[in-house]
């Protein structure tokens, strides 16, 4: 293959068959479980990466199920997300993600710098409740019930809230083990359709695990549990700070 052919055939690895499609990337159907937890401000800001500032002592703890995404398939996710400020802009940091596909564990962390681990997340109506749970190998680390569509939320608020800006932390090695890329990036959520919204009683329970250290931030009190659906397009990103710089 000529120098000229792998230039304009590279966009991921491997070179000859790619571990996920270009973009754009969008999701039908995309259901959303958020459980908000009161937790410890100083560890919230022991995790929060400079420039960013911790908004609330607060974090929603997500589950996403992803029936239907071009180019990635059926696959669900969970992880950490904390409020935070940019700037003056209020938004949400990714903290960790953990989810059941290659695919977008390779797109996310190569492209956008999601913070994604193999692992075994769900999220599934059992009789009267919604159920969201993740384990890590043959161990349950997240626990996590929301009564089902006790109330309508204002499905209003929801897609402001869905529109909101998103910051992640991308890391990129050298060859030689040192920091390549080390960026603050932005993304967005695009063309957001939501198709329902509801509130109810929530709870989670989250369990230490060396590799899943989700209980390292402590739910102290749950302020909140809603439920999603709708339809969007996972924005590209932009960096917003450089750290080797």
């Amino acid at each position: 293959m000529k120098q000229s052919e792998v230039r304009e055939r590279a966009f991921a690895m491997p070179l000859t068959s790619p571990a996920y499609p270009p973009g754009p990337y969008r999701f039908v159907d995309r259901e959303f479980l958020i459980v908000t937890y009161r937790s410890d401000p100083q560890k919230l800001r022991a995790v929060v990466p400079e420039p960013l500032e911790l908004d609330e002592a607060l974090v929603r703890y997500e589950f996403i199920r992803m029936p239907d995404s071009t180019g990635f398939g059926d696959y669900t996710e969970t992880g950490q997300v904390i409020p935070v400020k940019f700037q003056g802009r209020k938004g949400g940091y990714c903290h960790c993600m953990f989810l059941n596909d290659e695919g977008p564990i390779a797109g996310g962390r190569e492209l956008w710098g999601f913070p994604k681990k193999l692992a075994s997340p769900s999220v599934r109506i059992e009789t009267d409740a919604l159920v969201g749970t993740l384990d890590y190998g043959p161990v349950r680390v997240v626990t996590a019930t929301m009564g089902y569509k006790h109330r309508q939320a204002d499905t209003g608020a929801i897609a402001a809230a869905l529109a909101a800006p998103n910051f992640l932390l991308k890391i990129v090695p050298h060859v030689d083990g040192t920091p390549r890329i080390c960026e603050l990036v932005e993304y967005y959520l695009e063309e957001v359709t939501v198709k329902g919204a509801w509130s109810g009683p929530g709870s989670i329970a989250l369990q230490p695990h060396a590799l899943a250290p989700v209980a390292d931030l402590p739910v102290l009190e749950v302020v909140s549990a809603v439920h999603i659906l709708a339809d969007l397009t996972l924005g590209l990103g932009r960096v917003v700070h450089d750290y080797l710089r």
